[in-house]
């Protein structure tokens, strides 16, 4: 099979507004795709290429300027998280989003160019201003990727974890009171870390691995 062009993704792109009433030109003045309608004073405008890229995204933002109707497309998506990633962004920046299957030129329009209208994301805003407010201190380099990220939760689990160390195994109430982490019973309780293990009714001790994980490194 012949490796896939830019210029593949025109002709179905053509055809697929063609058959919606539109007079289709390629390369116009720039743009890769340019389609007109007599009842429509407005041109849409398609941006090509074999993946989804800065350019891309670039080209199609400098094309709002001149018409509202600005669509980006590129071959057909394998991966759901891909597509819509991709399908937000560009709701996000009111461009249009539209995709081609190479095997038989079926062009898909995923969304429509529109002003985007942001929803509120309550629940998430607001686990992370729980979280920014519990964190004690700036454990975190930012940017780093995988290592152990220190999380408010994982702090209160050290500190329970600490004050075992030091009383021995205890009640839940009393390393609540003792390193003021009003969730301690429930963090010994779920034991995430495997730092802690239950040996009586309310009452936790630290295992091994919790000794190890206060160990300074």
């Amino acid at each position: 099979m012949a490796k896939l062009r830019e210029a593949d993704l025109y002709a179905p792109i053509k055809a697929f507004l063609e058959a919606q009433g539109y007079e289709v030109k390629g390369e116009v003045a720039g743009a890769d795709v340019v389609a007109m309608r007599a009842d429509d004073p407005d041109p849409v405008i398609v941006e090509l290429k074999l993946g989804m890229n800065l350019t891309l995204v670039q080209q199609g933002i400098a094309r709002q300027g001149i018409s509202d109707f600005v669509y980006l497309a590129v071959p057909a998506l394998r991966g759901r998280k891909a597509l819509a990633g991709h399908v937000g962004l560009c709701r996000r920046l009111g461009l249009g989003f539209m995709t081609v299957r190479a095997r038989d030129g079926f062009v898909e329009v995923h969304c429509d160019p529109a002003p985007y209208a942001p929803r509120g994301a309550r629940g998430r805003k607001g686990r992370l201003l729980r979280e920014f407010q519990r964190r004690v201190g700036d454990p975190n380099v930012g940017g780093v990727n995988r290592v152990t990220i220190m999380t408010a939760y994982r702090q209160d689990a050290q500190r329970c974890a600490a004050y075992l160390a030091e009383a021995g195994p205890s009640k839940g109430a009393v390393v609540a009171r003792a390193t003021s982490v009003p969730r301690a019973t429930t963090i010994m309780r779920d034991d995430h870390y495997g730092w802690f293990e239950r040996v009586e009714k309310g009452v936790y001790a630290l295992t091994p691995k919790g000794a190890e994980a206060l160990a300074p490194e």
